[in-house]
């Protein structure tokens, strides 16, 4: 069954609003844990807007599950995932200055430079992740640069998914396949929700992990942390 990491980026931006510790950062990730959560991640940026630096070594002693940090691989950024050393280290091609991620690597265009980092975090017995859009190809150079697993890039499908989800869901589903037949691990992230999350799993079962931040923090706005994990997790439960 595909494990669900929830963001708590935007946890923290509501903390960071007001200064001070509420809400509290520490007692959020350990009750997610608790109401049935699989993983945590976080998304440290330069500045620090949300997720602080502090947050990620506070974060790591206190995880019973998968801990995963994105980032872009900045040499402050892989000092950070080098001394903590969390389960998964997901790398993504973000500038300093992006609200959020808005695509893949080109993973061919960057592949010495995306196989020096895969190889200094493999020194810690991290898995790797890259963030790819949904191209075969790109998962080919991923594997050569010796990434563990590619996470999809899923805002063009959740924009999609409502005029026609067959369509939305079709490169996924290739990327998805050619992945499985490289033994290459997959993940998917970026804009799923309940809406949608329920048949991009079950189009691709064999999904790994799905990482969500956004939607689901602003679901549990209304049903609170305990049942919007509920949902989320039951929405990833696919029929054999």
């Amino acid at each position: 069954m595909t494990k669900l990491s929830v963001n708590i980026n935007k946890v923290a931006t509501v903390r960071n609003a007001r200064g001070g510790n509420n809400p509290d950062l520490l007692r959020v990730a350990a009750d997610l844990e608790r109401f049935g959560a699989q993983g945590i991640t976080v998304h440290p940026r330069p500045d620090e807007r949300h997720i602080r630096f502090a947050d990620v070594h506070a974060l790591k002693p206190l995880l019973t599950t998968e801990f995963n940090i994105e980032g872009y691989p900045s040499e402050d950024f892989l000092a950070l995932v080098l001394a903590v050393a969390p389960a998964q280290v997901t790398l993504v091609p973000d500038s300093p200055a992006q609200l959020t991620s808005n695509a893949g690597w080109d993973t061919k265009t960057h592949f010495n430079f995306l196989k020096q980092v895969v190889s200094r975090l493999h020194t810690k017995a991290i898995r790797v992740s890259i963030f790819i859009d949904p191209i075969p190809e790109m998962a080919d150079y991923a594997l050569k640069a010796g990434a563990d697993r590619v996470e999809l890039y899923t805002e063009p499908y959740a924009s999609a998914y409502a005029t026609d989800r067959e369509a939305a869901i079709a490169p996924y589903v290739e990327t998805a396949k050619h992945c499985r037949a490289l033994r290459l691990g997959l993940n998917a992230g970026h804009d799923l929700s309940l809406e949608n999350l329920n048949y991009f799993a079950t189009q691709i079962p064999w999904l790994d992990e799905v990482s969500i931040g956004h939607a689901l923090i602003c679901d549990a706005l209304y049903l609170g942390f305990e049942q919007t994990v509920k949902a989320y997790r039951a929405a990833l439960e696919v029929a054999p």
